[in-house]
């Protein structure tokens, strides 16, 4: 496991650097973690470090964004599915979007926020990243797979 402390958003998005150079293709990352605890900010990190194209948004109001990659990360990752389902209520309607497909897409990668939102479609080997407020100023992030 490991465990880091954030003390911004841009040091948040240097850890989910770290993280994304040990990430795997195939992974569901389940993001974990309150309101403007870093989850979108993690996300983008990860993101830039695959060598995403930029801008990065949080998908809230669309509930998924896919970025292609210009070429194969060292780990095979040819695509990430940004996926926020703080607006999800039945996680039968993001299956219906074609949530299978994401998770089970090889050469895929997907950051999950609010993955509490839609727990019982989840598979069983997620990868479990948690952001967490220590205090005013700093953010515990920890992350097992």
């Amino acid at each position: 496991m490991d465990d880091m402390i954030s003390h911004s958003e841009d040091e948040t998005k240097r850890i989910a650097a770290k993280f994304a150079a040990r990430a795997q293709a195939g992974s569901v990352v389940a993001l974990r973690g309150g309101l403007g605890a870093g989850k979108t900010a993690f996300s983008s990190g990860v993101l830039a470090a695959l060598g995403a194209p930029g801008p990065f948004q949080s998908p809230t109001f669309v509930i998924m964004h896919r970025y292609d990659l210009s070429e194969s990360s060292s780990q095979g990752i040819l695509r990430v599915y940004h996926i926020d389902a703080y607006r999800i209520h039945d996680p039968d309607d993001l299956a219906r979007l074609g949530f299978e497909e994401w998770i089970t897409d090889p050469e895929g990668i997907v950051l999950l926020e609010w993955p509490e939102r839609v727990e019982s479609i989840l598979p069983e080997d997620i990868v479990e990243v948690s952001l967490e407020w220590v205090s005013e100023t700093e953010r515990r992030i920890t992350w097992k797979s």
